[in-house]
């Protein structure tokens, strides 16, 4: 076993907490951060700002949607490509050039992809996409490389075409480390957005930023609480999905 792969099935236990004890804890974690802001006298400026907080969430949301899934579809694509025989040999470049996207400073990706592509969505999605892609990548790549040679074998003397042995045997082993790596890219995604509003797309950070600047703790709390909750509430569903498509005989035990 590689220790990229038992990182993320360490990962893995972790969350293996029983979903009605995680549901629990994050409405406890909820009611906390509100009983804080009302400790603080906080709590009536945020609800004042409820509609900015709606409106704000649906644009944060869209934008994690957006570069995640594009993050998810394309990223293992890619892992199942560099997986195979023929493309293993670049396999470690392509993880490199990848790394570029996490190793560079957000704030520094977001200000390249605005000087190439203007203001507004469009530059964040990418500089999100391109944070959001490793992660996946790996644990694709990582995933179906540790698939048992055995299970590899008995396809293969079952009279199984690589395309079948692909779908059918390898994809299905991998499920719990791919799923590793969607979780933990798309949870820090979410966590990222509130950094797009500084180059024009919107979305909490306008709450949050524009707290700081102004010295509006409650305005600040109206952002910065709601994308708290949303990183978890994301942690939480695909903790879930996980938990549905991952076939039992692949979890590992706690």
């Amino acid at each position: 076993m590689t220790k990229e792969m038992g990182a993320a099935i360490a990962v893995g236990r972790l969350s293996k907490v029983r979903l009605p004890v995680r549901g629990l804890v994050i409405a406890a974690a909820m009611v906390v951060a509100l009983l804080a802001a009302q400790a603080m006298g906080l709590l009536d400026d945020i609800v004042n700002r409820w509609d900015d907080i709606a409106f704000l969430s649906v644009q944060h949301m869209q934008l994690a949607a957006i570069s995640g899934g594009l993050a998810i579809l394309i990223g293992m694509v890619l892992g199942i490509v560099l997986s195979r025989t023929t493309f293993r040999r670049i396999a470690e470049p392509v993880m490199q050039t990848l790394n570029v996207g996490t190793t560079i400073p957000t704030l520094a990706v977001l200000a390249l992809s605005m000087s190439v592509l203007g203001i507004g969505a469009l530059p964040a999605i990418f500089a999100l996409w391109l944070m959001t892609l490793l992660p996946i990548v790996r644990n694709t790549y990582i995933g179906i490389l540790e698939v048992p040679t055995y299970l590899i074998e008995a396809a293969t003397g079952m009279g199984m075409r690589p395309w079948q042995i692909l779908w059918r045997v390898e994809v299905p082993n991998a499920l719990y480390v791919i799923f590793a790596g969607i979780r933990t890219a798309v949870t820090v995604n979410v966590g990222t957005v509130p950094l797009a509003f500084l180059i024009g797309a919107g979305g909490l950070g306008e709450l949050i930023f524009t707290g700081i600047d102004l010295s509006e703790p409650g305005m600040m709390l109206a952002g910065a609480i709601p994308t708290a909750m949303l990183a978890v509430i994301t942690d939480f569903v695909i903790a879930l999905v996980t938990r549905i498509v991952v076939p039992r005989g692949v979890m590992p035990e706690t």
